[in-house]
């Protein structure tokens, strides 16, 4: 027999611990009671009509009842039999960019936290598939490897910032390169996306190249571009004094713009591959992006997991525990004269 709920045996130390005790403190005060209260002879008409073995039955029954009741708590079940699960899916590699232009906040409350909570909607609609989390900026670096374990996807996400990667810049390229080849599996040229979030603020590492390069490997990239193309926006800085300035090179502001035409052809380099624009004013949904482009592509299957099932059986000692309160309520303390 197995237990699914093998922590509710502990209310079963209630019947040594309390209704025993009680029970027999309950006896000998009603004893007690009725020796001060009435005379010797007024006590053996009474003990006439009341019976101390139904008494004690009544009891028996009731922490006999509280018994059967606490393991049907348990969830008691027996008949193992495995089951196995097959699962359908792709695997989806989320590139997103975490350089200081992304700190931005053109799109509300910055691109790179509008992504992380995109994600995280991302994460809710999920129907079977591997995902994995890459950061870049000046380097790349595998913040979670292809999973169907979304509780750590999520983990992996909230501690993601603008210090996840240790060189600052925004090499797109060398990303997609790392996804290639250290993060996608080699064994199928199939069912690969890639949704690269990022500003495309390319610092010469030859994004479309790399795009390419990812195609022959049959990986898509859905690149979705954050921020104004035209305008831009700075870049907040919080200094040592708490107080919030604006990043600044060579003694200018910087305004950090999105670069469509690298995102544009990245994303064209590869069968399939989409570009969507992301500007101020406007959502940013993956959940919905995810449903049109990924979850309706063809799907490959993926690991089978073998689960062990069980007959449940708690209802007999749920039934049983429920007879047992009937029986001590009809059974009468006192005697047939």
């Amino acid at each position: 027999m197995n237990l699914g709920n093998d922590k509710a045996l502990w209310l079963l130390f209630i019947i040594p611990a309390v209704l025993v005790p009680v029970y027999t403190w309950c006896f000998w005060k009603k004893a007690t009671a009725l020796k001060v209260l009435a005379s010797v002879e007024m006590l053996k008409q009474i003990n006439i009509t009341v019976s101390l073995k139904r008494q004690i039955i009544k009891a028996v029954l009731l922490i006999c009842a509280f018994a059967t009741i606490v393991i049907a708590i348990t969830e008691p079940r027996w008949n193992p039999k495995p089951l196995q699960i097959k699962s359908q899916g792709r695997d989806v590699v989320i590139l997103l960019d975490t350089s200081r232009s992304m700190l931005a906040e053109d799109i509300k409350p910055s691109r790179l936290e509008r992504a992380k909570i995109a994600i995280g909607d991302l994460l809710d609609k999920l129907g079977g598939d591997r995902i994995a989390i890459v950061t870049f900026a000046g380097n790349s670096a595998v913040k979670c490897p292809l999973t169907q374990d979304y509780a750590f996807v999520r983990m992996a996400l909230a501690d993601i910032s603008t210090e996840s990667n240790s060189r600052g810049g925004t090499d797109i390229g060398d990303a997609i390169r790392k996804v290639t080849e250290e993060v996608f599996d080699k064994q199928s040229r199939e069912y690969k996306d890639l949704i690269l979030i990022t500003d495309g603020e390319d610092h010469d590492s030859f994004p479309v190249e790399a795009a390419q390069k990812a195609a022959a490997q049959g990986i898509r990239i859905i690149a979705i571009g954050l921020g104004n193309e035209n305008e831009g926006s700075r870049i907040p800085v919080t200094g040592p004094d708490g107080r919030t300035t604006f990043l600044k090179y060579k003694g200018q502001e910087v305004w950090s713009k999105l670069d469509t035409d690298t995102l544009r052809k990245v994303a064209a380099a590869t069968s399939g591959g989409r570009y969507i624009g992301v500007e101020p004013g406007t959502t940013l949904d993956l959940g919905e992006i995810y449903q049109e482009l990924v979850a309706s592509a063809q799907k490959r299957q993926l690991e089978t997991t073998t689960m062990i099932t069980y007959d449940e059986r708690f209802q007999i000692f749920l039934v049983a525990g429920i007879l047992l309160l009937v029986c001590e309520v009809l059974i009468s303390e006192r005697k047939k004269i």
